[in-house]
């Protein structure tokens, strides 16, 4: 009888977890089912690239079945699970649910982008956290490019041309740099915009940006900011958004069109629904072995667990990618141990390095005991992501968009409208609003308003 090992979450954790089984066990004595929402999984350091025009948006994604040769995707969203029934509910596609029976359960579930009771935030502002988020924020930043050139009313005009990103973590950092260099590039074809200029804009609670990297790291990435004419509002909070302007703790009252919130991430919410124990932080809580506590057939690993962070006793492992795709191989090691007999190993890695990509060929990086900026660290971050992107034509890839970038200028095309097509009935009232004179999606009256 084969053993049954189910993988919640097709992340960094759980595709690294099912490739490492599919290597260590043999087909005849494991069947192994990965269960995940889409079919891909996400290079999220690769994110703001994307968001940027410099990365193709499907270069920046994994598709599973191509790294995995007999595991079992099942598409689907987990909505709960019995742990003492050794049972995970999972609603699929086709939209009936369905209880999948394991005898070995790996919840790797990551995390979402976690919000704070700020008024106004969860209906105005837009996340980073997600490749639709990324795509909609470009196309947010070059649809307020038209909106602004449109305008004849400078004050009007300086709402759509400022943009303000809270959370100075590494994706809030990159994503600003990028985005930022990206509108810098597209703005010359906007002979309105480019004379009133844009103002650009991160705010901060600590006291400088990438708490996790050393003072020095934080300091240049703080000076090539500001020399980008990048506003830093370090030691300040969101207090307000709307639809309008974003208002700060100082009382300074933004006005803009686009908050993007990038201020931390927090467990996936199904993991409440589990069964399994969790901490104050509502991360599963689990041993050195990743196994969780109670539960000799249930592991937990990445964002969603709490897994003992060996350079930090007493603090769980941060929720990088470089630290949950080695959990993904270790668990898998101690899944196939407790299956064979054998000995489980705890996870003993410590973070060897960190690349935060800035764009305009500047990046600052921590490698080892070897501090990195400007071109060098730049160089090295690019390198670093081409050789951790899974397989070989993937990585080709990246470096013909990368090359491509260096020589010719970014597309600023607003393709919103991708993935939703006009309705077919032409003659109707509302297929009219729809369509403009071109054939294509028209603007909506309420995204054109002053």
């Amino acid at each position: 009888m084969a053993w049954r090992i189910v993988i919640a979450g097709g992340g960094f954790g759980g595709l690294y977890a099912a490739r490492e089984l599919e290597r260590l066990l043999p087909a005849q004595s494991a069947r192994i089912t990965l269960v995940n929402d889409v079919n891909f999984m996400l290079y999220t350091p690769l994110l703001p690239g994307a968001a940027a025009g410099t990365l193709e948006p499907r270069h920046v994604v994994v598709p599973l079945r191509e790294e995995l040769d007999r595991t079992d995707l099942r598409l689907g969203c987990v909505t709960g699970a019995r742990p003492e029934q050794r049972c995970l509910m999972v609603k699929t596609l086709e939209g009936h649910s369905e209880a999948i029976e394991y005898d070995h359960l790996v919840v790797a579930l990551g995390s979402v982008s976690r919000t704070l009771p700020i008024p106004g935030l969860a209906q105005h502002a837009i996340g980073f956290k997600t490749l639709s988020e990324a795509i909609a924020l470009r196309n947010r930043v070059v649809l307020s490019l038209e909106m602004a050139e449109t305008l004849d009313d400078p004050e009007a005009r300086a709402a759509y041309l400022s943009f303000v990103f809270v959370g100075g973590g590494y994706s809030g950092v990159e994503g600003l740099a990028e985005l930022q260099d990206f509108a810098a590039d597209v703005i010359e074809q906007y002979p309105r915009c480019r004379l009133q200029g844009m103002r650009w804009m991160l705010v901060e609670a600590a006291e400088r940006p990438m708490m996790e990297v050393p003072p020095s790291l934080s300091d240049f990435t703080m000076r090539e900011l500001r020399r980008r004419g990048i506003e830093l509002r370090v030691g300040h909070t969101l207090e307000q958004v709307t639809d309008r302007s974003a208002t700060l703790s100082t009382g300074e009252v933004v006005p803009t069109r686009t908050v993007v919130w990038t201020a931390g991430v927090k467990p996936h919410p199904i993991v409440g629904r589990l069964g399994l124990p969790l901490t104050e932080k509502g991360r599963i809580r689990v041993d050195e072995f990743m196994q969780v506590a109670g539960y000799d057939h249930v592991w937990a690993i990445g964002d969603a667990a709490a897994v003992p962070d060996p350079a930090r006793p007493g603090q769980p492992c941060p929720p990088t990618a470089q630290h949950a795709l080695r959990q993904g191989r270790t668990v898998a090691r101690n899944v196939a141990a407790a299956i064979g007999g054998g000995r489980k190993r705890p996870f003993r890695y410590r973070t060897l390095g960190v690349f935060v990509d800035l764009g305009r060929h500047q990046a600052v990086a921590q490698t080892l005991f070897v501090r990195w900026s400007g071109f060098p660290a730049w160089f090295l971050a690019r390198t670093y992501h081409m050789l951790a992107m899974p397989g070989v034509k993937r990585r080709l890839r990246l470096i013909v968009d990368w090359t491509v970038d260096l020589l010719f200028a970014r597309d600023a095309s607003e393709l919103g409208q991708l993935g939703h097509p006009p309705s077919l009935e032409q003659e109707s009232p509302h297929a009219l609003i729809e369509q403009s004179a071109g054939g294509t999606p028209g603007t909506e009256p309420a995204r054109t308003g002053a």
